[in-house]
């Protein structure tokens, strides 16, 4: 396996390649610093993985903020580099344009499935997530792109973005709220980011899972959601 990592954080990036340079071989991994919300930026750095591995099979679209009071930004970092990222990632790996296929996997959340409250915009976007990855899984898979898109939709996971519950700059008007939000993560509990890692290879391995939502949960581990409708294809 080859890996591109791509954050606005170079500090953070370096370091991650530095880990994964620390077990495999350094020329295995590239570190590319990238504002997912700018077009051109994103658009470089996919040219910039082709250029350096020569191909692309997987794209993982994982970044992700919690910032009710800056809305405009949250829907620009959670839901439309998504979409960018995806259609970006389509660009290079669907066969009737010259790719080899692939697999596409855009990272949800458990409130992309239900209301949360004191994160509405927050929760909007984690469900356009959802309904995106899914709508244009029928299409790739009615098109032939020879590309899998799927979804994983985490509950509470021990990463920074939960330190975002503590600060008003990113709660806003719903600051004062913030120990309800705690109160729900010690009764769901929060997952160490490995079971989330188990999952995603889980995705890219099993070639029969397209159009998917891949739910995973403390007290339930992985599974997936069950939809009683199968969407209309003519």
């Amino acid at each position: 396996a080859q890996v591109a990592l791509l954050d606005r954080n170079s500090e953070a990036g370096q370091e991650s390649k530095a880990a994964l340079d620390e077990q495999f071989e350094a020329q295995r991994t590239v570190f590319i610093q990238c504002d997912v919300t700018d077009p051109e930026q994103l658009k470089g750095a996919f040219k910039k993985v082709i250029e350096h591995f020569g191909r692309l099979d997987i794209v993982v679209n994982n970044a992700g903020v919690n910032n009710e009071k800056d809305w405009e930004s949250t829907i620009q970092i959670n839901l439309t580099s998504v979409i960018r990222g995806t259609y970006l990632g389509l660009e290079y790996m669907r066969k009737g344009n010259g790719g080899d296929g692939g697999v596409i996997i855009n990272i949800s959340s458990l409130a992309g499935l239900m209301p949360a409250a004191f994160q509405p915009v927050y929760c909007a976007t984690k469900h356009g997530v959802i309904g995106f990855t899914r709508s244009i899984a029928v299409t790739a898979n009615m098109e032939n792109y020879g590309v899998r898109l799927n979804t994983i939709c985490p509950g509470f996971v021990n990463t920074p973005i939960l330190q975002s519950i503590d600060k008003e700059e990113n709660m806003g008007q719903y600051y004062s709220y913030k120990d309800e939000i705690k109160n729900m993560m010690q009764f769901y509990g929060v997952m160490d980011p490995s079971i989330i890692a188990e999952g995603l290879i889980t995705i890219i391995e099993d070639d029969t899972l397209n159009g998917e939502v891949m739910k995973i949960t403390a007290s339930q581990g992985i599974h997936f959601q069950q939809y009683s409708q199968t969407p209309f294809t003519s």
